[in-house]
């Protein structure tokens, strides 16, 4: 393993609950309570930018991306989804893939930004679509991944 991949968190960790794992990358449901459903596809080795994929490698991951993406918006219905790759933090190939709703606490910014005034009812609506956490995870374990 290089010395890059040794110190980086998506080698040595599965950066989430794993969802779907193929031979060159892996769907992950991320912790986080306030945006229930958020996954990443994150490429197995340890690579920098997308650019240095082959063609046929990245269009491996895009398709998974754009699976994971229908995946989300049929389960949890969302108003939005965000797709970002960024690596600033972990220079490591992966995708969010976020659903987004009016009511978050971020909508119209991205969940990064600034968190928007409070809305009403935003709490049962979040209940609720931590309830389709369970019909997400067994969604992915149907899917067929061909790719």
């Amino acid at each position: 393993m290089a010395a890059n991949a040794a110190l980086c968190e998506l080698c040595v960790s599965e950066g989430g609950e794993v969802l779907r794992r193929t031979e060159k990358y892996r769907v992950v449901l991320v912790d986080d309570a306030k945006y229930p459903g958020f996954c990443r596809v994150i490429w197995h080795a340890h690579v920098k930018e997308v650019t240095d994929l082959s063609a046929e490698d990245r269009d491996v991951l895009m398709r998974a991306v754009w699976q994971v993406e229908q995946t989300l918006r049929v389960v949890m219905q969302p108003e939005k989804i965000n797709l970002a790759c960024f690596g600033n933090m972990t220079p490591h190939v992966h995708w969010h893939v976020i659903p987004r709703y009016l009511d978050d606490d971020h909508f119209p910014q991205p969940v990064w930004g600034a968190i928007q005034p409070a809305k009403s009812g935003a709490s049962v609506t979040l209940a609720q679509r931590q309830a389709l956490l369970p019909a997400l995870r067994a969604a992915f374990s149907t899917i067929e991944f061909a790719f």
